[in-house]
């Protein structure tokens, strides 16, 4: 490796050897009081409340060291962990009875309707659904747009 990296194998190991700095330590006792205080937190807390407790526990740093050393120990926020209000496992859906039980002849007018909502390409002018309504024995309706763009 030495030889591929064009270095002498004297320095290499006696990089190897050389001590942490002052710096290096001081991140490695802050990044060790960083996990124990985000455990104590559930794993939830992120940088800024990370930060916040070691201004608690009277440590001097900035809150961008703090998102430095928390991205370097692998620690993150949990994002959405509280439900958020609403209604879980959807609502139930709305069954009207077939009253017509497929049998569109109707004796007079009025009686019956049948409605239709079809989606289609939007045209030039922006419309994209098409409503039909067709009042059975009586008058028939036009399709009319439902939604126009601009």
């Amino acid at each position: 490796m030495c030889r591929l990296l064009r270095i002498h194998p004297s320095g290499f190991y006696a990089w190897l050897r050389m001590p942490l700095s002052k710096r290096a330590c001081e991140d490695k006792r802050q990044i060790d009081l960083l996990q124990t205080a985000w455990e104590e937190s559930g794993k939830v807390y992120g940088y800024r409340k990370l930060h916040d407790d070691l201004l608690d526990q009277g440590e001097t740093c900035c809150p961008n060291r703090v998102a430095r050393l928390t991205r370097i120990a692998g620690i993150k926020a949990q994002i959405g962990y509280k439900r958020r209000p609403g209604i879980y496992g959807g609502r139930p859906s709305i069954v009207i009875d077939n009253t017509l039980d497929r049998q569109f002849d109707v004796a007079a007018p009025d009686k019956a309707w049948v409605t239709d909502i079809t989606y289609s390409a939007p045209r030039p002018i922006g419309e994209a659904y098409d409503w039909n309504a067709k009042e059975k024995g009586g008058c028939e309706c036009l399709p009319v747009p439902c939604c126009e763009g601009t």
